[in-house]
């Protein structure tokens, strides 16, 4: 008998500027895989995600005025994403001296150490180390 598959969440939709700018950040910067890099023509499917697996982002290039507007708003300013790692300390001074912009100093709160920061997008993210 095979066990069947719930439906889970494999990629979120992230508006960008442009495809190179999205891969030039979240692949050059924090590391992240360039998974796919597709060109369809008109635009291309460009999906990332960070080594070792998890959710992949789905890099869509704004392509009308109300996409453009949506750039690091998609949720009107809220923290958006969640980067989740082992090592709080070591990634928050990786991405520091890689030029992340951080909105506060790191926090330590009943489920973890936890920052908030912006990508270049104006995207806000939240880096998160679990309390074990």
């Amino acid at each position: 008998m095979t066990r069947a598959t719930l439906p889970q969440i494999s990629a979120l939709s992230l508006v960008v500027p442009d495809y190179e700018a999205g891969i030039a950040f979240y692949c050059g910067v924090l590391g992240f895989d360039l998974l796919t890099d597709i060109d369809q023509g008109h635009k291309r499917w460009v999906t990332v995600a960070p080594k070792g697996g998890g959710v992949a982002l789905v890099l869509g290039r704004a392509e009308n005025p109300a996409q453009t507007a949506a750039i690091g708003n998609q949720t009107g300013g809220r923290v958006f994403l969640f980067l989740e790692t082992d090592d709080f300390h070591r990634d928050n001074r990786r991405m520091i001296a890689a030029g992340v912009a951080f909105e506060e100093p790191p926090r330590t709160e009943p489920y973890g150490i936890v920052a908030v920061w912006r990508d270049p997008f104006g995207n806000r993210w939240d880096l998160l180390q679990r309390t074990a």
